[in-house]
């Protein structure tokens, strides 16, 4: 995922403070539901093994998951914070796991692989057209003749008619959250403000030696602001970048009910192939 935004030309962090208790917001994700029809899909398409490149890896949950089936896994994202997290999974589970700290925007590989996946609408955070068709030049630079990109993204539908000016608040003791969420139609992006409150010593990793601290000063809480933009796309305009970026659209699915797209799909999973290569006698 992104680690920063853009606002009045001011480059502001984000995926820092939010990173230590990102996975406990999170729990409602079904990522091993996910997983596995990744696997499949990736089955389906005749990737069963190999190098696979998770894109946006975020805390490395899926990596992790694809890592268990047996795929060497490479995770990329541009927050230090969520890789940070991603190794301390690396180091409990010991799957062999290589994490770069790179823009998904400018990724550099050391060679091709099998599969590039991007889970958790990681694409979204891509806010202009152009930038999102790079990413999809570079997926296709450093995919193996004929190999497969998986991504899923959140539609315009989505943000216009689900989440639209909507304020969302959880409370999980240790931390609690308030999303106030800002959609705007004629730009097509989406601005959530994350305020959010951390129990000290609460945050991921924390020892009982520090969570006993905390209760020593009275149950403190830290206050933190981030702000985040995502951009809305149909499925139309992922189909026209994808194809003029190089590669070539194959197939979408809802990734919620794992049919046919609608036009009220609300996450939709996109296959793509690797174009241009010539695969070796």
């Amino acid at each position: 995922m992104l680690n920063f935004y853009v606002r009045e030309g001011i480059i502001v962090e984000a995926y820092t403070s939010f990173a230590s208790v990102y996975d406990t917001f999170m729990d409602n994700v079904p990522y091993e539901e996910w997983g596995e029809y990744i696997q499949d899909l990736l089955c389906k398409y005749g990737v069963r093994d190999g190098i696979v490149l998770d894109l946006g890896c975020g805390t490395g949950t899926m990596t992790e998951i694809l890592a268990g089936y047996g795929y060497d896994m490479i995770g990329v994202d541009n927050s230090e914070d969520m890789l940070e997290l991603a190794m301390e999974k690396r180091m409990a589970s010991g799957h062999d796991i290589l994490y770069l700290l790179q823009d998904m925007r400018e990724f550099e590989l050391y060679g091709t692989v099998r599969a590039v996946v991007s889970v958790c609408d990681s694409v979204n955070y891509i806010t202009e057209p152009e930038e999102l068709r790079e990413v999809f030049r570079l997926v296709n630079n450093y995919l193996d003749p004929g190999g497969i990109f998986l991504f899923d993204f959140n539609t315009e539908y989505k943000y216009r008619e689900v989440l639209g000016d909507r304020m969302i608040a959880e409370d999980r003791g240790e931390c609690s959250f308030i999303w106030d969420n800002c959609y705007y139609e004629d730009e097509q992006i989406n601005e959530y403000d994350l305020t959010f409150f951390i129990r000290e010593g609460a945050a991921s990793g924390q020892s009982r030696e520090a969570e006993a601290d905390a209760e020593e000063k009275g149950g403190l809480y830290r206050k933190y602001r981030e702000t985040h933009f995502q951009r809305g796309y149909t499925l139309e305009e992922i189909r026209e970048l994808i194809n003029s970026a190089g590669l070539v659209f194959d197939a979408a699915y809802d990734m919620d009910t794992q049919g046919e797209v609608t036009e009220t799909s609300e996450r939709i999973c996109v296959i793509a192939r690797e174009n241009g290569k010539q695969t070796a006698e």
